[in-house]
């Protein structure tokens, strides 16, 4: 996947039809989904329990576009290499997660997959800054992880913007994961988050069966996004 810093939607299946993840899936790549964000919780590190390695890999054989898969658990490292062995094209851990970021993260790299960190709320961008340069994407959370449907946390755009100043040019993504949707996402996008994850702002109201809804608040999410950026 070559580097660049447009505007990439990931809508996050944790919102889609459980007992239809297949054509889910099919419904938001051909609806214009850049990613396929997948959120995995442990019921330990977050207060929800969601999808192991089986499920992961399931999910992968849907996939044509970019599979993310976002790990909300403690501890991770001795899961990555499950993860990746699944088809996790990036692999996304916490910096809160354990005590050695720096080594979760050469772990992940070793894998083959791609490397993310991401950064609670009440977390300061400087607590990456000396493993950026491990890094392909710095995932911001907007919102408490743990659960879909939250309200945006407004300083997560002076985050995102000083995250920003501390990439600098190196080919790092910015995502950003909670409570976005056409208003918010403006917002993130002018402070330098170029991946948006979207779940209920998505999947609300659509199905398999009418999937143009979905396609409808992808479109109205990139397009308020990237009026931001012009």
């Amino acid at each position: 996947m070559e580097f660049d810093r447009r505007i990439r939607i990931a809508p996050s299946i944790l919102s889609a039809d459980f007992a239809d993840f297949g054509r889910e899936i099919a419904a938001i790549e051909a609806q214009g989904a850049d990613w396929v964000h997948v959120d995995v919780m442990d019921g330990h590190f977050v207060p929800n329990l969601t999808f192991g390695p089986p499920a992961v890999r399931a999910f992968r054989k849907h996939v044509t576009t970019f599979m993310d898969v976002h790990l909300m658990i403690a501890p991770v490292d001795p899961y990555i290499e499950a993860y990746a062995e699944a088809g996790a094209e990036m692999i996304v851990a916490h910096v809160e997660a354990g005590p050695h970021i720096h080594r979760t993260l050469q772990a992940i790299r070793a894998t083959g997959a791609r490397a993310g960190v991401a950064l609670n709320p009440g977390t300061s961008p400087e607590a990456v800054g000396y493993v950026l340069d491990l890094c392909d994407m710095v995932l911001v959370m907007s919102v408490n992880p743990g659960f879909g449907g939250q309200k945006f946390i407004p300083s997560s755009v002076e985050k995102i913007a000083r995250l920003r100043e501390m990439i600098g040019e190196r080919p790092i993504h910015i995502q950003v994961d909670g409570g976005i949707d056409p208003v918010t996402a403006p917002l993130v996008a002018a402070a330098g988050a170029d991946v948006l994850v979207a779940g209920s702002a998505v999947f609300k109201g659509g199905s398999v069966a009418t999937p143009e809804v979905y396609g409808r608040a992808i479109r109205a999410i990139r397009e308020a996004a990237e009026a931001a950026v012009r």
